[in-house]
């Protein structure tokens, strides 16, 4: 994600002549899509998206887990006295 804003940036300071990237070739200004493009592309391959979206996936269901022992354990103290 960084690579495409850094690249959106830099096509509109080229656009626009503003500042040392009005002289720089199109080629540099709009490589750092095609390493975006590399990037993904390597991401999927290896399993890194999945492996990315897995760990987020149970982080979010062991923290619902303790909510749940957190309150269950709550209720249940407050029922013993």
């Amino acid at each position: 994600m960084y690579l495409l804003g850094l690249g959106i940036v830099l096509m509109l300071l080229k656009y626009l002549a503003i500042g040392p990237v009005a002289d720089w070739s199109w080629w540099w200004v709009l490589s750092p899509f095609a390493l975006a493009v590399a990037w993904w592309a390597w991401a999927d391959a290896t399993g890194y998206t999945k492996r990315k979206a897995m760990e987020i996936e149970d982080k979010r269901v062991a923290e619902r887990r303790q909510r749940t022992k957190d309150a269950l354990n709550s209720h249940s103290q407050k029922r013993h006295r």
